[in-house]
């Protein structure tokens, strides 16, 4: 019987341009920490403890009025629909740009979509916000249009990748027997990745609850336009019941999209 062995395989080696990323990174850090004036001490001073302490405090006790209630609880609905509808379109919408930018449509198309893309995410939903505010207007309408624009370049990045790294075997056995590309596309790829592209959907829609609560900032609607308006009058106790109902809102949606997030992937 031949002597059982105890001893592990050894480790791989890590590569010389893992290493030089690993080293770049470290430097940027470094770089970073040095070309700030960080005053560490001056957030610990009793001064500041105690006006922080004196701010807090004007926060407490959250308004229980009636009428801000019922206001705070439309502005919830609001936030709501403004990140369900905006996701709801990001999600179709990316849906159709992942498809060129997955390179099915050639190499051009896959370029012109990628950057289009790379616009689309890198430019902050405040910015398109404000940007929108022009042309559609005050209200929960620019702020959902900001959420659809941002969104859809996330979206559309992260299916484009999933769908250039799903195995092409099933869809390759479609065509080759004779399916039409779509059809071999929408019965043997599609399917692979409907899961993970409702977990990334559902993710993005918890992002997009905080980023419409804060929408609300520039005139888009929702919570995040109550606490400016409470904010700018000074109106403390006011303000922390919308906070509250942000918190609220926003914990309450994360635990429904987690447990969704996890069924759907288990």
């Amino acid at each position: 019987m031949a002597p059982i062995q105890t001893h592990l395989p050894a480790a791989p080696g890590i590569q010389w341009s893992t290493r030089l990323l690993l080293l770049g990174l470290v430097l940027l850090i470094a770089a970073s920490f040095l070309s700030l004036s960080l005053h560490w001490s001056d957030f610990f001073k009793l001064e500041a403890i105690q006006t922080t302490k004196e701010f807090l405090s004007g926060f407490s006790p959250p308004e229980t009025d009636a009428g801000l209630l019922k206001k705070t609880a439309l502005a919830t609905l609001e936030t709501l629909s403004m990140s369900a509808i905006g996701t709801l379109i990001a999600a179709l919408v990316g849906i159709l740009i992942a498809l060129p930018a997955s390179g099915r449509l050639g190499k051009a198309a896959h370029f012109c979509t990628r950057g289009i893309l790379n616009i689309l995410r890198s430019i902050p939903e405040l910015v398109w916000a404000s940007i929108l505010l022009i042309t559609a207007g005050l209200g929960p309408f620019a702020g959902t249009l900001a959420l659809a624009v941002h969104t859809t370049g996330v979206l559309g990045r992260l299916f484009a990748d999933a769908f250039e790294n799903c195995p092409p075997l099933p869809e390759a056995s479609l065509r080759i027997n004779g399916t039409h590309p779509i059809a071999a596309f929408l019965y043997a790829t599609l399917p692979q990745n409907i899961p993970q592209m409702l977990s990334y959907s559902l993710y993005r829609w918890e992002n997009n609850i905080r980023a419409a609560a804060i929408l609300g900032v520039v005139g888009a609607g929702g919570l995040g336009q109550m606490l400016k308006y409470h904010l700018s009058l000074f109106q403390m106790h006011q303000a922390a019941t919308v906070i509250l109902a942000m918190l609220g809102m926003v914990a309450i949606v994360d635990a429904i999209s987690f447990a969704l997030r996890k069924k759907m992937m288990s």
